[in-house]
């Protein structure tokens, strides 16, 4: 897959670019169960920041009560420990997604742009 244009920017990028690089990956792989998409695709990882002892992410879901929401952020909470091996959590953000978010390649396999 070509890097996308549209990659929203952690703090994270700047601070650990290697490691950012690794946990974007990986999370690549955290797919909603209901879209089949993943986690980075649709845009809902808004934020990776990294200090010397523990990862934050933060994250939204495509829906405000996503059934499949707690399931998601842990499994995006595990991924991401297992990749940086450092204790992670994951703060759930208020924004609200939408299909602009998503990355451009994602967003034009919807026919969106």
């Amino acid at each position: 897959m070509s890097e996308d244009v549209s990659k929203l920017i952690w703090e994270i990028d700047s601070t650990h670019p290697i490691k950012a690089d690794e946990i974007r990956q990986a999370l690549r792989q955290v797919l909603d169960p209901e879209l089949g998409m993943s986690i980075i695709e649709l845009g809902l990882v808004r934020g990776v920041s990294m200090d010397d002892d523990r990862l934050e992410v933060k994250m939204i879901l495509t829906t405000p009560f996503c059934p499949y929401g707690p399931a998601l952020l842990e499994s995006a909470r595990a991924k991401a420990e297992e990749v940086a091996r450092l204790s992670t959590t994951i703060e759930l953000g208020m924004e609200m997604w939408e299909p602009s978010m998503m990355e451009d390649s994602a967003a034009a396999e919807w026919g969106l742009f």
